[in-house]
């Protein structure tokens, strides 16, 4: 059975998120105060992480970060103002996927459902995919889950590593904004090209960091490929 955390400081949302997920069968546990939520993971280990970004004290921008010091699970941030900029710096301090509030249980479910599909499975559902792909000096492993540039692992969120196992998997392959958002989210969103710019803005710092000799190149007024 799947673990998830939900911290928010909104009694209702917690126990409406909590009273959905267990009837789909996750195990749920709800926080609304966020300075616990650490010791828990070590205690816990859940397998996936709610977080609303506006909580007194201290916010989910800054407890994710704080996460993302020593683990790399999936993290699902949700914000009532729904601002574009709390959806930007979510993405680059290393959320996994971004919900404004007021929103549905059932996309949130959608959501879930889908990154977890994607960490059981291979990542582009294909039945032939060898398990390594290796480019200059640059190693992925899809059935493993890792990135190694020279002999130094790469910490990528679930976005960032299956949209790079995308582009590894196709090089030369230019894909357009759409077709990544099918590909590595799973389904439509309705004008949000924006958030594969942010997740690869954010992949290509790290890539660049670790000294990565795989270029994610910008095709203009498209997309994206590597070469």
């Amino acid at each position: 059975m799947k673990h998830i955390f939900t911290v928010d400081d909104d009694k209702e949302i917690r126990l409406l998120i909590k009273k959905y997920l267990e009837k789909e069968d996750y195990k749920v546990t709800d926080f609304s105060d966020p300075t616990h939520v650490l010791s828990e993971i070590d205690r816990l280990s859940p397998d996936l992480i709610i977080l609303d970004i506006m909580m007194p004290g201290i916010d989910g921008i800054e407890l994710c970060k704080k996460i993302r010091k020593s683990y790399d699970i999936p993290i699902i941030f949700l914000s009532a103002r729904g601002e574009e900029i709390d959806r930007i710096i979510g993405l680059e301090v290393g959320g996994d996927d971004y919900l404004p509030k007021p929103f549905s249980p059932r996309e949130l479910l959608a959501r879930i459902k889908n990154i977890f599909r994607r960490l059981d499975n291979n990542p582009t559902d294909g039945h032939n995919s060898p398990e390594l792909y290796i480019i200059k000096n640059t190693t992925l492993s899809v059935t493993n889950r890792y990135v190694k540039v020279n002999d130094t692992d790469l910490n990528l969120t679930v976005k960032e590593f299956d949209i790079l196992c995308l582009f590894m998997e196709n090089p030369l392959m230019a894909f357009s904004r759409n077709h990544i958002l099918e590909k590595v989210w799973g389904y439509e969103h309705d004008g949000e090209s924006r958030l594969v710019d942010d997740v690869i803005k954010r992949l290509r710092k790290k890539l660049s960091t670790a000294s990565s000799e795989v270029d994610i190149i910008t095709v203009w007024g498209y997309g994206y490929k590597i070469e």
